[in-house]
């Protein structure tokens, strides 16, 4: 993924005067040792220049951290702490930032060597609140140096996808298509959250695809596409053209960066793009997928933006998909009912036209587009991957700008079975618990269009935190509940 940031947590230990210093000292170094030894060192680094018991070591700490290149910051309470100093810290540290706390180690301590840092920890939560501080704290934010590794650890996806949103540039083309109310983007919210939205014309990307005609580079990478697809490239005449396409939006996401570090598209893909350049867009666009630079179908702008965000969560390739069709009940008999924990309401089909990258695949051929090749020439809808997603964990999720401008968010953890769709397109048969319920009060109540994002693996966790970090009140991320809990528009005798 060369797309999204590099994390690196700088681990500043504070200190009450009044408590020893060398609490926070030896439980600092406790838990840099843990991390290393169970993580990846190279995510964290330790401050040495002093303990935090000041503002004038608050201002120590803060230069050595950014002479360091920290990007994230752990505030780690290794005793009660200084409430002015250490939220001052996080007030004045240009990034995402945590608090945890250390836990007294045994019996021995309590006499002598007690850091009350349970209690720090609320002076810190009541500070943090005065000041207006975002940060994150874990659910159980106070253990010893293994548990406070693992909350550092959990906190790194959080900071990547934070940092990576406060750095990216959503590049558009085109409105949406005719008909396509449901992906609306009032983009008042994006700029709150630090994106740029540089929207451009279906004739300017049409202008810069001419102009690459001739690139030197387009025999290389339909050769690449070709390696790619290997016995499923049914339609080699049409890789040249696809690869000419490709150079034109990594040229477009490189040349138009400016202030910003990161990228995502929000491409147009019908009615008039397979008329004019000849193919459709979905191999190219999951190819870019495929390297980090997301790319959402029919200029869906937040669909774009939660793929990134998956991306940075998951470090690892996403994809964007119609929550699309429901599993018929004789291939629910025969294929799932009895194997799975499901129910039939349990199950769904996603499906895009062939976005979804090769490495989600469990097989992939290069097709035409069935859909848009009932009323065009085939020959015009040629570009798509077809095959079924790999089977395994799923997160669906989306990040939302309301028509009103209010963010809203819903996650939901499953799975993709091993199950044959029998059907075209990038799909999969989908299974989320309570999913009948979640489908009817969450995304039909919240008025959420029909497009939503995939990462593989179960990243609700991290979502969640970072959902609630950029300011989505916790009431508006809604998720797949269980049969006990019952939604507040849910009939309560249903």
């Amino acid at each position: 993924m060369n797309n999204i940031p590099k994390v690196k947590a700088g681990i500043v230990a504070v200190s009450r005067d009044c408590f020893p210093e060398s609490l926070s000292v030896n439980r600092r170094r406790a838990l840099v040792r843990a991390y290393a030894e169970k993580y990846n060192a190279e995510d964290i680094y330790e401050c040495p220049v002093c303990i935090v018991e000041s503002e004038t070591d608050m201002q120590r700490a803060l230069a050595d951290i950014k002479a360091a290149g920290c990007n994230a910051l752990c505030v780690y309470l290794g005793n009660f702490g200084p409430e002015i100093a250490e939220t001052m810290l996080a007030q004045q540290f240009d990034g995402p930032t945590m608090f945890a706390a250390a836990a007294e180690e045994d019996t021995a301590v309590l006499l002598n060597d007690r850091g009350d840092a349970y209690c720090g920890m609320l002076n810190a939560s009541y500070s943090l609140n005065l000041r207006g501080i975002k940060t994150y704290i874990p659910e159980y934010p106070v253990g010893n140096a293994e548990e406070c590794a693992d909350m550092l650890h959990d906190f790194i996806p959080i900071a990547r996808a934070l940092i990576g949103i406060s750095e990216l540039k959503i590049i558009s083309f085109g409105p949406r298509p005719l008909n396509f109310l449901a992906c609306n983007a009032p983009i008042y919210q994006l700029y709150k959250l630090g994106v740029e939205i540089e929207e451009n014309s279906e004739l300017d990307l049409f202008e810069s695809f001419n102009r690459h005609k001739d690139d030197k580079r387009i025999a290389s990478v339909a050769e690449d596409m070709a390696k790619e697809l290997g016995s499923g490239n049914n339609k080699p005449e049409i890789l040249s053209k696809l690869a000419q396409y490709e150079l034109t939006l990594l040229d477009w996401t490189e040349e138009h960066k400016g202030s910003k570090k990161y990228t995502a598209v929000a491409g147009k893909c019908w009615p008039a793009f397979q008329t004019q350049f000849g193919f459709v867009p979905c191999y190219v666009n999951s190819r870019l997928t495929g390297k980090g630079i997301p790319v959402s179908c029919e200029v869906d702008i937040y669909g774009a933006l939660s793929e990134y965000i998956g991306t940075c969560v998951s470090d690892d390739i996403v994809t964007l998909l119609d929550i699309n069709n429901t599993v018929p009940k004789d291939m629910f008999l025969s294929d799932i009912d009895g194997k799975y924990p499901y129910t039939h309401k349990d199950v769904f089909m996603g499906f895009h036209c062939g976005n979804t990258c090769s490495e989600k695949l469990s097989a992939c051929a290069m097709k035409n587009q069935k859909i848009m090749a009932r009323s065009l020439p085939e020959e015009v809808t040629n570009g798509t991957l077809e095959g079924d997603i790999i089977p395994g964990d799923i997160t669906f999720f989306r990040l939302q700008s309301t028509a009103d401008s209010k963010l809203r968010a819903y996650i939901a953890n499953g799975e993709v079975l091993p199950v044959a769709t029998r059907s075209f397109g990038s799909i999969g048969v989908f299974a989320i618990p309570e999913m009948g319920r979640f489908y009817r009060h969450v995304l039909i109540e919240k008025n959420f269009p029909h497009h939503g994002a995939v990462a593989f693996g179960h990243h609700g966790k991290a979502l969640f935190e970072v959902f609630k970090y950029l300011g989505v009140e916790p009431s508006e991320i809604g998720y797949n509940q269980p049969k006990s809990m019952r939604y507040i528009t849910e009939n309560p005798w249903r």
